[in-house]
């Protein structure tokens, strides 16, 4: 991992159906976007934004951030990662796709991501969490949640929307404690060249029945190297996820994602 040159690029669009300009909302006195990238710098050498939208690039600008502005057709974070990578011109060997709405992302786990790579074999890296038994099944069978079967490598065998594995014998509302399931933290770092190699696959017949386009990969033979992480995340995906977040960051002032 030394002698690898690594990019952070967070993915940021201004237009969305369920928060519309999310971005941009402000949490204690600065951006969601600014706290993302400030956390992520606590990891990396180089941050940069890729967005579709001047108001997010200017606000990036205005904190000290960098960003790179990107076409308005992309259809996921995936293909914005790679026209920033050119357009920045960039030499970097991995480039890590980090999530712009986890405004107490921990470096930790980035630093995770990036030991993905320690395995010369590695293409692509991603992290999982090992799923709490005590939130019961109904919480497992979320299909927003995806589970992830690793193998003992390390690698993904497979991702899905549905409870896997499947455990035979057992009465599913016991499986939490019969078994020891992952659920997935949808971050992940990309060889350059594979990332390249990726964004021009068509969607594959596994990706378009679980809407999940890490299966397009997987189903194409590319190595997805996992991690275990233990942080907890807080996605903001409507405007009472920013509530929640707001009143944990009211109630602790300090809190960044690593306390």
């Amino acid at each position: 991992m030394d002698n690898l040159k690594f990019i952070g690029i967070i993915p940021a669009r201004y237009a969305s159906t369920r928060f519309p300009g999310k971005p941009l909302a402000m949490m204690g006195g600065m951006t969601m976007i600014e706290r993302v990238y400030r956390q992520a710098l606590k990891e990396l050498d180089e941050v940069w934004v890729a967005t579709d939208d001047r108001r997010i690039s200017d606000a990036v600008e205005k904190f000290g951030g960098k960003a790179v502005m990107t076409s308005v057709a992309h259809r996921s974070g995936t293909d914005r990662c790679l026209e920033a990578y050119d357009n920045i011109g960039s030499d970097a060997d991995v480039v890590i796709n980090i999530q712009g709405d986890e405004p107490f992302i921990n470096p930790m786990q980035i630093r995770q991501i990036k030991e993905c790579f320690n395995q010369v074999d590695t293409q692509i890296a991603t992290l999982v969490r090992v799923f709490e038994a005590t939130k019961g099944y109904a919480a497992l069978e979320n299909p927003n949640t995806p589970k992830v079967v690793i193998g003992d490598d390390m690698r993904a065998l497979m991702f899905s929307r549905s409870v896997i594995p499947y455990v035979r014998g057992v009465e599913r509302e016991k499986w939490p404690e019969a078994n020891r399931f992952y659920t997935h933290i949808g971050m992940y770092a990309y060889l350059a060249d594979t990332l390249r190699q990726i964004t021009r696959l068509p969607q594959s017949s596994l990706e378009l029945s679980e809407s999940l386009e890490q299966l397009r990969w997987l189903q194409n033979g590319y190595l997805i190297r996992v991690g275990i992480s233990d942080c907890p995340t807080i996605g903001i995906d409507t405007p009472a996820d920013l509530e929640a977040a707001l009143e944990l960051l009211n109630n602790h002032a300090d809190y960044d994602g690593e306390n």
